[in-house]
């Protein structure tokens, strides 16, 4: 999902692109298409390419809305008291090595559990 946004009032004329102080803005001609490019990452949303367009192309308010993208989705463990989420599976994947026998509970439930953790792979690592 892109934050910057150019309507069909675009013709190309570059303004935009010729006046971007961060130099998020760029082009390139191709066969018969002129390709206008936007980096988000250089991009110090200030306007100036907005202000700058005679002909309104550039929709601003989409850099302004500072929405979050969606980029993953985990499944998560819940505690096995009150179903309170409190890792991901994949969080438990990576240390279950670590942690075996360790039962999902929140802080409200884990009472000595850290303590009981602790002192397993104590005696783990004193053994090896």
């Amino acid at each position: 999902m892109s934050f910057f946004k150019v309507n069909e009032n675009c013709n190309g004329c570059l303004a935009c692109v010729q006046n971007c102080p961060a130099g998020a803005l760029n082009y390139f001609d191709q066969e018969d298409k002129r390709k206008i490019l936007h980096n988000m990452s250089l991009c110090a949303r200030c306007g100036h390419c907005w202000r700058i367009c005679p002909q309104d192309a550039i929709e601003f308010k989409y850099l302004l809305t500072g929405r979050f993208d969606l980029v993953k989705i985990l499944e998560l463990v819940h505690c096995k008291v009150c179903g309170e989420p409190i890792y991901t599976t994949s969080l438990m994947d990576a240390v279950s090595k670590d942690a075996q026998g360790v039962e999902a509970l929140c802080p409200d439930h884990k009472g000595m559990e850290p303590v009981r953790v602790w002192k397993k792979l104590a005696s783990g690592k004193a053994s090896q």
